[in-house]
């Protein structure tokens, strides 16, 4: 039998190229996970998803989560391991200041060791520390549009995050942006395959009661949308529960503007 290439033999023995420790059983992880994401029905379970295995398999994070600014500039968080994660990142949202926010304005990892020490966001640490963090790690997740998203993980103790963690991190970053962005885009062709689905059922009704065409039926339904100022899928959702064309106007919320219409 042939001897193997020394570095074949350092990765059969879980060791990298320069001879540090592989984490045990990361490809097959990675692997795993990457199926998992993808099985995952809607976005938001593969966010939660995507957070519980960053809190299982990153040595020393307590917990996980993601923060995410819509195309509004709305900042939230969508999913998380544990009811003191929100609480965390709602200090950094409104002291505007924390990793989670700088991983996403400068498209880079941010690691804290220990948010006692660390002079970058004094006001947030204060906070984190009365809720018992003492360190963090943020990976910038994904860019879609003007959409931003940043993956998040705390630690009760400070200095256990390291250049490991951080590669760990990465690579499960990428496996969840991919998963995320087309959990997102199934979401949007689902939602958009149920307004066609409750449209054609309103423009079958039209035209067999009025005995129209199709085009008939939906210019009605468009006109109809003008006239009252609402959503052509609503108008169409309405008739096909009540069987009612209605041509009355929504009446106007306190301090609202703007039209409406448009499917």
């Amino acid at each position: 039998m042939t001897g193997a290439h020394p570095a074949e033999d350092d990765d059969r023995r879980g060791r990298d190229s320069q001879g540090q420790p592989n984490p045990p059983g990361l490809a097959q992880q990675l692997s795993d996970l990457a199926r998992s994401l993808q099985a995952e029905p809607d976005l938001d379970q593969t966010l939660q998803a995507v957070v519980g295995a960053a809190a299982d398999n990153i040595a020393g994070a307590d917990y996980a989560g993601i923060t995410r600014i819509d195309r509004n500039g709305r900042v939230g968080t969508p999913a998380a391991t544990d009811e003191l994660v929100p609480r965390i990142d709602q200090a950094q949202y409104e002291t505007n200041e924390g990793p989670c926010l700088d991983a996403i304005r400068y498209d880079a990892t941010i690691r804290c060791d220990d948010l006692q020490a660390d002079e970058r966001w004094p006001r947030f640490a204060a906070r984190a520390l009365e809720l018992g963090v003492k360190s963090m790690l943020s990976f910038q997740l994904f860019v879609r549009d003007r959409e931003l998203g940043a993956l998040n993980l705390y630690s009760r103790e400070p200095h256990v995050f390291d250049d490991s963690t951080e590669q760990i991190g990465l690579l499960l970053a990428s496996h969840a942006a991919v998963a995320m962005v087309g959990a997102e885009s199934q979401h949007n062709l689902l939602a958009a395959v149920q307004h066609r689905e409750v449209i054609g059922r309103a423009t079958g009704i039209l035209m067999e009661r009025h005995k129209m065409t199709g085009d008939q039926a939906f210019a009605l339904l468009m006109r109809t949308s003008s006239v009252t100022n609402r959503k052509v899928r609503d108008i169409a959702e309405e008739l096909t529960m009540t069987g009612e064309l209605s041509t009355r106007r929504p009446r106007p919320s306190a301090g609202a503007g703007g039209s409406g219409g448009g499917a």
